[in-house]
């Protein structure tokens, strides 16, 4: 396996390079917050504008008579999305903000997931020839939800958005209240004991909500790291051809299984958002 530079990589080289970020600087340790990766933090923007030009242009061109495919499409996702959050926030002034972020987040989770049927070379070799060029580091990963710090991210704006509706309909006293009486009782010397379950409560949320998706998306990532070894050890000899030919057998059933992956861990990702911002309209 080699680089569009002429390089030769080992296997594990190879890996090592397809998950490297290219980043701001250097990461010298696991405290180091000054690193952003700034390919994640690319497609990730990239694939939110695209998601919300296509539900825009879905709304723009709706007609009253018979849709067209685009339409019927976007129209059966909204009405799929509007009635699982009508079945879980059952506040309707609530679900005219919580019906569309989960449509957002299921379109936008998607999209991000579905860079991981491109091909694992074509965009990292487009970038090897352009971004050293202009003074980037030679690295492009191109599967923002394989990187923990954006599905972390996503995790956490959950998680205030929790907090958000928390106040808003118990109120700051009753939500206090519900922290130092939940789910024990609200004997006094029970205050420290709630509180400190429902700290672990919200924490083990949020950690497993961007863990899931993160962990889906990182195996399927490998699998296509892994596949694409083989064909890269394509020679004309009976073990080589072999090679080659598992590599398109196994690429094209890998990646017509990860289309229901990478719409099954958007799916549970939104519904998991509805549980918990309907978790939070909840009282104790």
């Amino acid at each position: 396996m080699s680089t569009p530079a002429g390089q030769e990589l080992t296997a594990g080289e190879y890996i090592r390079h397809h998950l490297g970020h290219l980043q701001t600087s250097k990461q010298t340790g696991i405290a180091d917050f000054t690193v952003l990766n700034l390919d994640s933090a690319f497609w990730a923007l990239a694939m939110g504008v695209l998601g919300c030009w296509f539900l825009w242009r879905g709304a723009r061109n709706a007609t009253a008579g018979v849709p067209g495919r685009f339409q019927a499409a976007v129209e059966m996702l909204v009405e799929m999305v509007d009635a699982q959050a009508k079945g879980i926030v059952h506040s309707a002034e609530s679900r005219k903000f919580v019906a569309p972020l989960a449509l957002t987040v299921f379109v936008w989770i998607f999209l991000m997931n579905a860079m991981d049927l491109l091909p694992v070379d074509l965009i990292p070799s487009i970038w090897h020839s352009v971004g050293p060029a202009l003074g980037f580091k030679d690295y492009m990963r191109v599967v923002p939800t394989a990187d923990l710090s954006v599905t972390m991210g996503l995790a956490l704006a959950v998680l205030v958005i929790c907090l958000y509706y928390n106040v808003k309909i118990k109120g700051a006293g009753g939500w206090a209240h519900e922290l130092v009486s939940a789910p024990f009782g609200s004997a006094w010397y029970l205050a420290p004991f709630n509180l400190l379950m429902q700290v672990i409560e919200f924490l083990a949320k949020t950690v497993s909500h961007g863990m899931r998706l993160f962990g889906n998306m990182y195996a399927g990532e490998l699998i296509f790291f892994l596949i694409a070894l083989m064909g890269g050890a394509f020679t004309l000899s009976l073990t080589g051809v072999l090679l080659g030919v598992g590599h398109i057998i196994a690429g094209t059933f890998w990646a017509i299984f990860h289309i229901l992956i990478i719409t099954l861990q958007a799916f549970v990702f939104m519904m998991l958002t509805l549980v918990y911002i309907g978790q939070a309209h909840d009282k104790h």
